[in-house]
């Protein structure tokens, strides 16, 4: 479940970073706007959250040029920006959700799990598939109706195979979606995780493309 914020404000960057983190995100965080669509074009995030008053380029031409450039994933807007005529023009121009500063922090994070629900193809905010519940607002995990105890890193990375069912996912993804540009992994990091789950849910959940990388059937 990872996430790339953009936002130039060092004490509301570090909030918002803290904040997630604690609820079990992965959060990489730039505070120019021009770097965005080139970090998107290299690497792989489950949304995008933006400020529109950035010191280099406007939030919005950063949103016009992701979209331009045929990227789908998710934005949420975040700016003091509160009149309508700028709401407008940033759902228009292709952000998915718009949130005015100052927010609430549950509110913030429901808009959130509203775009992850949106990515995983689900209405409500459990993510149920072959027999497993995750819930994304308080990180239940269920397996055949019997409850199951993750680490926060299981459960990240378990989010992220579910939120990608039916598409294979890299070593070097998976790193990413844990740990993001703060941390180097050990190399073996990712097959633990993966060795951990299939224990505790089941052996044949998360199959392994050789070569390839880790995937979760629909």
């Amino acid at each position: 479940m990872r996430l790339l914020l953009v936002e130039d404000d060092l004490m509301l960057g570090e909030s918002i970073l803290e904040s997630l983190s604690r609820h079990g995100y992965t959060v990489d965080w730039l505070q120019l706007g021009k770097p965005v669509e080139l970090t998107l074009r290299t690497e792989e995030f489950l949304a995008v959250i933006l400020d529109l008053t950035l010191p280099d380029i406007d939030g919005l031409d950063v949103l016009r040029q992701l979209r331009h450039a045929g990227h789908e994933l998710p934005v949420l807007i975040l700016t003091a920006r509160d009149d309508i005529d700028d709401r407008v023009k940033g759902l228009d121009g292709g952000a998915d959700d718009y949130l005015v500063k100052p927010f609430s922090l549950r509110e913030f994070l429901a808009r959130l799990r509203v775009l992850i629900r949106r990515v995983s193809g689900n209405v409500e905010s459990t993510i149920e598939l072959n027999g497993l519940q995750i819930s994304l607002v308080n990180n239940d995990v269920q397996y055949l109706g019997q409850p199951v105890k993750l680490t926060k890193n299981e459960f990240k990375l378990l989010s992220t195979l579910l939120t990608k069912a039916g598409r294979v996912l890299s070593k070097e993804q998976l790193q990413q979606s844990l740990h993001g540009w703060d941390e180097i992994p050990s190399d073996n990091t990712i097959e633990v995780h993966i060795h951990n789950l299939r224990k505790k849910i089941d052996n044949s959940f998360i199959k392994n493309i050789r070569g390839v990388g880790y995937i979760i059937e629909k």
